[in-house]
């Protein structure tokens, strides 16, 4: 090791191999270097980010109905009324990606904003207009559009209609999709059905905390919503392979929020994969696996406690022999959305009965893990490896991409932690790609913009710029974090070290 000045940095390069695989002292400069052709990029959602709610024809969402209670719901009863205002400054957006390099652009459609009645009988031709120009200019500016057709803001009619648990909504999904690769699928080939359909369906009916908010269905709600959810996806991968596909040649995936799960106990490993197959298993087991259905522990636990509560059949809707064999195989590409892991161990401490009392496990965090701004977030680098060798193993290694990564903060620039949350992370995902050879092809991480973050409205800022909430410009502001990303992004590689003035050297 030899002490140089302060424009450079100390090399250090420690091999240390891991006898499980997952010690980030592991690393070479082989893996701290992207793959060739590896794509980059950055995440965001609409209703975090667009603002313009009543703007021009857009119908009512089921966010804004929710927000605009202003019951204490969200923190500080914020809403995404105005948001980023994305909506009018996406071309700043998108000069944002263009100046840190991202190669990749990861956003999802407004429904109502694209269908103001919520069905197919009026298109918006503003709001057609609104992402035409979005998609144009990032086509434009060299970065690929990979784009989300439902991020948890259906139309409020379809809501008033019973939403997710009327299965007339596949109908409805199937409608509006037709209309977005109508429109868009010759500039776009990447999309994304729906982001966390097995999460959206528990924050709605199991913890009642997103809108709708319909807890008091625990147990059954949250069911439904996922069978129907999973047969618009289906119906949607079909429709686009029938009708578009010749002519585009796009790809369609579906979106998992994978959390890591540790057994408490050494020897209590189906603890760990209890949690999986209900988590993760349970909308991807039909899609992904062989045997389709969903997973077999999984309708075992659920009929199990359905009897002991005296129903009369299991609460978890049976999928009908059709739609196990027209389900299967409905992927091009798996999307992933990781943050943190859990540790399972046995025990009932969750609502009777419900998605989480079903499981039989008591899930929680280690007081040890580093703390986040988030309650729900601690860091857990080496979780992040080991659930992309557990999807890679469960479902044949297929085609990935991970489409939301990041950590909150505070109302700062200076975000020391989230550089260090990335590169800890990213670091295990290269071992997986490498080492394990997971079939890892891009990475968008969570967030470009601090944005409207559900519950905790804009209490908690996951982005790598910045923006004033309280200007009525929107101001934004790159991070250090985005210094950092930019360096990383030009030279392929983690070899970046910080220095003291700010600046990034990159290790050649």
């Amino acid at each position: 090791m030899k002490l140089i000045t302060s424009s450079q940095c100390i090399i250090l390069f420690v091999f240390i191999i891991s006898t499980q695989g997952t010690n980030l002292s592991e690393e070479n400069e082989e893996y701290l270097r992207f793959p060739p052709n590896f794509l980059l990029g950055a995440a965001t959602a609409a209703y975090q980010i667009e603002g313009a709610w009543n703007v021009s024809d857009k119908g009512e969402s089921i966010w804004d109905r929710f927000t605009h209670k202003r019951n204490g719901a969200i923190v500080n009863n914020d809403t995404g009324d105005i948001a980023c205002d994305s909506y009018h400054k996406f071309r700043e957006d998108i000069s944002l990606l263009k100046e840190l390099g991202m190669k990749v652009y990861r956003f999802s459609l407004s429904w109502p904003r694209i269908l103001p009645t919520g069905f197919s009988n009026k298109v918006s031709k503003d709001g057609i207009t609104y992402y035409h120009n979005l998609i144009d200019e990032l086509l434009a500016n060299n970065i690929e559009p990979i784009v989300t057709l439902y991020h948890w803001d259906h139309p409020q009619v379809i809501e008033d209609a019973g939403g997710w648990l009327n299965p007339y909504m596949i109908d409805w999904f199937v409608d509006y999709a037709r209309v977005v690769f109508q429109e868009f699928a010759p500039k776009v080939k990447t999309f994304i059905t729906m982001n966390e359909p097995s999460d959206n369906c528990i924050f709605i009916y199991t913890m009642g905390i997103h809108a709708p908010s319909k807890a008091f269905l625990h147990g059954i709600g949250e069911y439904i919503c996922g069978e129907n959810m999973l047969k618009a996806h289906a119906r949607v991968y079909r429709m686009y392979q029938k009708e578009f596909k010749d002519i585009y040649n796009g790809s369609l995936g579906i979106n998992v929020h994978a959390r890591n799960f540790f057994p408490k106990h050494q020897n209590d490993s189906e603890s760990a994969e209890i949690a999986f197959q209900f988590s993760i298993g349970w909308l991807l087991h039909p899609i992904y696996s062989e045997k389709g259905d969903y997973p077999d522990i999984m309708k075992k636990l659920i009929a199990i406690k359905s009897q002991e509560q005296g129903y009369s059949r299991s609460r978890l809707p049976e999928l009908e022999a059709n739609w196990v064999d027209y389900i299967r195989g409905t992927f091009d590409f798996l999307s992933i959305n990781h943050y943190t892991s859990m540790i399972v161990e046995r025990g009932d401490d969750k609502l009777e009965p419900s998605f989480y009392n079903d499981q039989g496990l008591i899930q929680y965090q280690d007081p040890n893990w580093e703390s986040t701004i988030s309650s729900w977030l601690k860091v857990v680098p080496e979780g992040f490896g080991n659930i992309l060798r557990k999807l890679a193993m469960e479902y044949n290694n297929p085609l990935m991409y991970i489409t939301e990564n990041g950590v909150s903060g505070g109302n700062t620039v200076d975000d020391d932690h989230r550089v260090r949350y990335y590169k800890n992370y990213l670091k295990e995902m290269l071992i997986s790609i490498y080492r394990d050879k997971v079939n890892i092809k891009g990475y968008t991480l969570w967030s470009l913009i601090d944005s409207f973050e559900w519950s905790s409205g804009y209490s908690q800022s996951f982005g790598i710029v910045h923006v004033n909430f309280s200007d009525p410009e929107r101001k934004r502001t790159l991070k250090k974090s985005a210094h950092w990303w930019r360096e990383v992004i030009k030279y392929g590689s983690l070899k970046i070290c910080s220095l003291e003035n700010g600046n990034f050297t990159p290790i050649l």
